[in-house]
């Protein structure tokens, strides 16, 4: 084992450990944590053997397998985008309600 492979494979570690930590309150979905695990497993095993991942890459008709790699992890970043895009939408029309809703509560009549 090389000591490049060494250092990928804790940095993947260590970003398990802190998205499973920063994710423990009670809305974690656990799909999204068994995501995060199957990530881990995934990467470690194209770290260990990446003469694997062009053998899959040729398999689905791309060249190398660090081409099929960066085209997944544009999917992904898309995804998260697109998803945390949706999420700041939805908190931003929230916010409009609750400050309308808190206007309305403190109205007062205007006195003559």
């Amino acid at each position: 084992m090389n000591w490049i492979q060494v250092l990928l494979i804790a940095a993947v570690v260590a970003l398990l450990v802190y998205l499973l930590r920063s994710r423990t309150n009670a809305k974690a979905k656990a799909w999204v944590k068994v995501g995060y695990v199957l990530f881990v497993i995934l990467a470690i095993y194209a770290i260990l053997r990446p003469d694997d991942t062009t053998v899959l890459a040729n398999w689905l008709g791309v060249r190398r397998g660090a081409d099929l790699i960066t085209y997944a992890l544009i999917i992904a970043f898309v995804f998260t985008t697109m998803s945390t895009y949706l999420r700041f939408k939805e908190l931003e029309l929230k916010y409009a309600r609750l400050a309308r809703a808190v206007a309305l509560d403190g109205a007062r009549t205007p006195d003559r």
